[in-house]
């Protein structure tokens, strides 16, 4: 059964710092490009960041040059560095293969102060 814990939310202020992590069970983490998504309330989850298998990395343009996604595929986790933070980053993080599905988790709040 796959499973996708993330971690590291909280509250910071605008332009302050957080570092999200998301471990994944269930699968061979390495064989899956994985990505970081964003929900608002009454919306959609959009795509963050998102990294292939080989580590290749990209971001929506709203986060592009504050944000950064790496990943350890012996530790089966993905990371979120989340630098310059804005109010309107504020939102529930999830992780997740993609272009999967199922198998999200419970995601991780976030929320920025102006």
């Amino acid at each position: 059964q796959v499973q996708m814990v993330e971690s590291g939310g909280g509250r910071v202020q605008n332009g302050g710092s957080l570092r999200l992590s998301c471990a994944a069970s269930g699968i061979i983490f390495s064989f899956y490009a994985v990505a970081w998504y964003r929900q608002d309330p009454g919306k959609q989850r959009e795509l963050v960041a998102s990294i292939t298998r080989s580590g290749s990395a990209s971001y929506s343009d709203s986060v592009k040059g504050r944000f950064s996604i790496s990943r350890d595929n012996a530790q089966n986790t993905v990371y979120l560095q989340m630098n310059s933070l804005e109010p309107e980053d504020t939102g529930v993080y999830y992780c997740n293969r993609v272009g999967a599905i199922g198998g999200w988790g419970q995601g991780t709040q976030v929320t920025v102060s102006s």
